[in-house]
């Protein structure tokens, strides 16, 4: 199927904003606040989007990629931007664990190419993980779906987590609707955030490797046929290298779409499928096909809520220079902001 060009896509989404206020969001934790830089970087949140839509122009993938991040960040100890730590002499990093290895190089360069940006506007005062939260908020709202507001106040975290903690932590492509359940209950999220965050999957690109157990060597019975013999197309054998869309349907463009897909049996991994097949989660997912503006809403409730994981504010952690590396026990000064954006150096 053939992807909607960059110029479509932009036509379709620039008047289709749901914008949603805090009002509509979760509690916030401790810390955090929907104002947090309004004194010291007043201008954030338009650097970031001003940016992410000249990269989207030019490569509307990267809009999927860095969604991706934040999910694979918070899902694993937190949102506190471990998965953007390159390795260290003492050991491979988290973003080098087997689940990472499939994100995308491109969209860490323009995390820090944010970074770099934000600091030169404001100094250093605001934290990686906040550009990720902000990243993918303006990910999903630029290419079709909700403008959420993102509360801020996170902190860097000073470590990433293990390989087994990572492999442990992400869900994987062949999990069931059940583990699923059990494994979101452990880190405070609940059925109706699994399915709608599911959602995410309404834009990017899927390897042939996470799906081909669902093609070979028998197909999956819960396939529709011919979205089966497509697939063996696009890969022709086991291990192969080709990529193809998650929604067949508008790839580029995050809507609901995802979900007629599974009611039509044309979801491309067993834990997408297995939401329209299990009767706990088969309504929730039937609702958000038949009701856009529903899914829209409860995403971004659910991404605001995930957001928050495990996150560390006020004194702990610290705020990166540079995303991909912790700062040096030289540096000379770095900044703490309250909730109310004021700075104050120690």
């Amino acid at each position: 199927m053939a992807s909607l060009s960059l110029a479509l896509v932009f036509l379709l989404v620039s008047s289709s904003f749901l914008v949603l206020d805090a009002q509509s969001s979760p509690p916030l934790v401790k810390g955090m606040s929907f104002t947090f830089y309004r004194s010291s970087c007043p201008d954030l949140e338009k650097i970031v989007t001003d940016y992410l839509r000249t990269v989207f122009r030019k490569d509307i993938g990267q809009a999927a990629a860095l969604l991706r991040i934040h999910f694979h960040d918070c899902f694993v100890q937190g949102c506190d931007g471990s998965v953007l730590l390159d390795g260290s002499a003492s050991g491979p990093s988290e973003k080098a664990a087997p689940p990472n290895l499939t994100l995308r190089p491109e969209a860490f360069v323009t995390i820090n190419a944010l970074r770099e940006l934000v600091q030169k506007k404001c100094g250093r005062i605001v934290s990686c993980s906040d550009i990720v939260a902000l990243a993918a908020r303006d990910a999903v709202a630029l290419s079709g779906g909700p403008n959420y507001r993102v509360p801020l106040g996170r902190r860097d975290g000073l470590t990433f987590a293990t390989r087994d903690v990572t492999l442990s932590s992400l869900p994987g492509p062949n999990e069931t609707t059940p583990a699923l359940i059990a494994a979101l209950s452990r880190i405070n999220l609940n059925v109706i955030d699994l399915v709608a965050l599911s959602g995410g999957h309404t834009i990017g690109i899927s390897h042939c490797t996470s799906f081909e157990d669902r093609l070979y060597p028998t197909q999956d019975t819960t396939m529709d046929q011919t979205f089966s013999k497509n697939l063996k197309v696009t890969c022709p054998k086991k291990n192969s290298s080709n990529t193809t869309p998650l929604d067949i349907r508008s790839p580029n463009k995050f809507d609901n779409k995802y979900y007629v897909d599974l009611m039509n049996r044309q979801g491309l991994f067993t834990s997408d499928q297995d939401l329209y097949s299990n009767k706990t989660t088969r309504p929730i997912v039937t609702k958000f096909a038949i009701n856009e503006t529903a899914f829209f809403e409860q995403f971004a409730w659910s991404m605001v809520k995930m957001g928050q994981l495990s996150v560390l504010t006020g004194t702990q952690g610290e705020i990166r220079a540079n995303c991909s590396a912790r700062n040096s026990a030289r540096s000379a000064l770095w900044s703490v902001v309250d909730d109310e954006g004021e700075a104050a150096a120690f």
